[in-house]
């Protein structure tokens, strides 16, 4: 059995949808039994680097070049995290498999933490509240389509009998590893929050509640597009809500 009922097989399969495709230039990071093919795009000296965690069924490779281009071209770097078991990474992907691996992928960094700007994506908005809960002192946090209870989404793929827990446990251990509420309470750097209004696989009440759990937080609804399409169809204005808020995150290299 695994290790927390998060990484049990059944419930794995059924949540994550990993794809093989790895980007150009890996960035490879060690974590424990996994090797993980992260990208690092880092034009700008000395900047402010992005810790980009995407979402569910992407891959690195679908940030390069394009999206990486959008984002540099703020004056930012970018490090795009990889997950065990997508691109070229090795291992299983799990919930709290995921989660263990982000003090390492911090770590393998060669800037502070405090330089550094958590970006999480629908699931990786799990991964990036985890960054700034581990490292207090981040510069910031953004959350793109994120999820505010994960015990909602969990449960829509799994019964708690299917990965031998009764519902009590699986909600004790939701709230132990994974709590967006506890951790955004918690940390006192800025968050902005983007989310498209009309999004139909993670409804805009996620980006309410996460909004409301950070002291620091701004929240900006998108007027077009949905889960998969925020971006393309509010290009501008999320470009825009993003380069505004790093302007109010930039800080002397700590």
């Amino acid at each position: 059995m695994p290790r927390s009922i998060l990484d049990h097989p059944t419930l794995s399969r059924r949540y994550f949808s990993p794809r093989r495709e790895a980007p150009p230039d890996i960035f490879w990071v060690d974590c424990n039994d996994a090797r993980l093919a992260c990208a690092y795009v880092a034009p700008h000296p000395a900047a402010l680097t992005l810790v980009h965690f995407h979402g569910n069924g992407e891959v690195v490779a679908d940030c390069l070049p394009e999206f990486a281009a959008d984002l540099t071209a703020l004056g930012v770097n970018v490090f795009f995290a990889e997950y065990r078991g997508y691109g070229a990474s090795t291992g299983e992907p799990g919930l709290a498999r995921i989660l263990d691996d982000v003090p390492a992928i911090v770590k393998a960094l060669p800037v502070s933490p405090g330089q550094l700007v958590a970006f999480g994506r629908s699931v990786g908005s799990l991964y990036a509240i985890e960054l700034v809960h581990c490292f207090p002192e981040s510069a910031g946090l953004i959350i793109e389509s994120g999820i505010a209870d994960p015990l909602e989404r969990i449960l829509l793929w799994v019964c708690p009998e299917e990965v031998d827990t009764t519902a009590p446990d699986l909600a004790a251990e939701v709230r132990a590893r994974l709590d967006p509420e506890a951790k955004l309470r918690a940390y006192t750097g800025p968050v902005l929050v983007l989310h498209a209004k009309d999004d139909t696989m993670v409804d805009a009440s996620h980006a309410t509640r996460n909004a409301s759990y950070a002291p620091r937080a701004t929240l900006h609804l998108l007027p077009e597009g949905d889960h998969n399409s925020i971006f393309e169809d509010n290009r501008e204005e999320y470009l825009a809500a993003v380069s505004e808020f790093l302007k109010g995150t930039a800080r002397p290299d700590s």
